[in-house]
């Protein structure tokens, strides 16, 4: 044996044996969270995470419904419009990219509080802008807090809840966005005539103290804490965790773990490992799913305010027929929390995106107010039915150690997307009408309902280590 490697050898061991610690205590930390019963603890925690991506979706929702209002104010064009909404996706995309990264190596919870402070922040100078540039940074920055915690959350609900509850739940999160969408169409309709715009980014800005909330009653992921070889803490976390899901039970006995067995050790994240064997299909199905996926959900939804007012209806009058179709949100993120775990993930996805695409083609073309709240309804239905799917698998096909980044990036690519939908929409919409706005939207879910017909694979009942060797 060489010199050389006789000196490798011990610290080649050590590293082995180090791997071979954290590959089995994250097996068996996996064993103990997937064999807990679902308890009041579970689903508190849960509650927590969908409140505050409640409040985020709630400070999103109002550009649809203001966007009217700014542009009479501000004397926009319909492309510098279509350039301001673009603006909170520019920030969605720099914060699902990074939160994604420091969330894989710093951990979930401290990523998610940060996340909280950066939209309440943004929300509040969004209404104290005295003109549209400053207007389209503050968007810039609460975009930035939204992208961060999208994917940070994500991450944090596939790791507590069993896999055969699983995307249900995630389905549930997602499911926060339509209420929070209304809830945001009820706000404005209520504000907009006692107040101008301002009042509404003020008013859903101050929930971001429910940061403190969340720091003290969140703890970190046992699953990243050991993938990170944070034996001690993971370890301290998952008793704690096994404690109050028994308290919960009435101290009855948990049912024993299954036979942990580790997965194949394997080092190295980053953007690198996305594109690794076996990633690099699923990452491009996903990037692809994604991107056109929210170009057409976004491009169509920020403007369907303005589109209504500019068919001749009144500020507050299109303020409420948005809410009215969005209202068919609710029944469709409920079914496809339904259909992802008694049909599948990969059929879900297909059929909301298909059907979202074909009502979208008849809302662009309706003759009369009814056929528009008619096809409004069914599109909505099938588009939030959409997100509640795509949430629910995106997380699913990374392991822990990729997991924040692989989802962040699938984030980040769709708020190209997003940013790239409302400016193109503000450019055709002078020369082609809402029949071609609406064209573009169908197109954008066909596309990526093709994206999942032909590259996704099926995660439904499977725990994440399964999926992720």
């Amino acid at each position: 044996m060489s010199d050389q490697t006789q000196f490798a050898s011990p610290a080649y061991a050590a590293g082995t044996t180090t791997d071979a610690r954290t590959a089995a205590q994250s097996a068996a930390i996996a064993a103990r969270l997937e064999r807990l019963p679902l308890t009041s603890y579970q689903r508190g925690l849960f509650a927590i995470i969908a409140t505050a991506w409640f409040f985020d979706s709630l400070d999103l929702g109002a550009l649809t419904f203001v966007l009217g209002s700014i542009r009479t104010e501000f004397q926009l064009t319909t492309a510098q419009a279509g350039l301001l909404s673009s603006m909170s996706f520019l920030g969605m995309f720099m914060g699902a990219a990074s939160a994604g990264l420091l969330a894989d190596k710093f951990g979930r919870t401290r990523v998610f509080q940060v996340s909280m402070i950066f939209w309440g922040v943004g929300s509040i100078l969004c209404g104290l802008s005295p003109d549209a540039t400053t207007l389209g940074l503050a968007r810039v920055l609460l975009g930035f807090g939204m992208g961060m915690e999208f994917p940070v959350a994500q991450s944090m609900v596939s790791e507590i809840i069993p896999a055969k509850s699983r995307g249900r739940y995630i389905a549930f999160l997602e499911g926060f966005w339509p209420i929070g969408f209304v809830v945001s169409g009820l706000l404005c309709y209520v504000v907009l005539q006692n107040a101008d715009w301002r009042w509404v980014f003020i008013i859903e800005g101050v929930p971001a103290i429910f940061v403190l909330v969340v720091r003290r009653l969140v703890p970190e992921s046992p699953r990243w804490l050991a993938s990170h070889g944070d034996h001690e803490r993971a370890e301290r976390v998952m008793h704690e965790i096994e404690v109050k899901v028994q308290q919960r039970l009435g101290g009855a006995a948990l049912p024993q773990p299954a036979l942990a067995v580790p997965a194949p050790t394997t080092r190295g994240g980053g953007i690198a490992a996305l594109w690794s064997k076996p990633y690099a299909r699923r990452t491009t199905m996903l990037w692809c799913l994604w991107f056109f996926a929210l170009l057409g959900f976004y491009g169509l939804t920020t403007w369907l305010g303005a589109l209504l007012q500019a068919k001749g209806f009144p500020v507050t009058k299109s303020v409420f027929y948005t809410i009215t179709i969005s209202l068919a949100g609710i029944p469709g993120f409920l079914c496809s929390a339904w259909l992802v775990e008694s049909w599948g993930r990969r059929g879900t996805l297909i059929t909301m995106l298909l059907g979202g695409a074909v009502a979208c083609w008849f809302y662009g073309n309706a003759a009369d107010q009814t056929m528009l709240i008619v096809y409004g309804l069914a599109m909505q239905f099938f588009l939030f039915g959409m997100w509640s799917a795509l949430y629910a698998y995106t997380p699913e096909l990374y392991p822990t150690r990729i997991r924040a980044t692989g989802t962040g990036f699938a984030s980040a690519i769709g708020r190209v997307g997003s940013l790239i939908g409302p400016y193109v929409i503000g450019i055709i919409l002078p020369t082609m009408g809402s029949a071609g706005v609406f064209a573009l939207g169908a197109g954008a879910f066909v596309v990526a309902a093709m994206a999942v017909l032909l590259l996704g694979e099926e995660t439904r009942g499977r725990v994440l280590e399964d999926i992720a060797s």
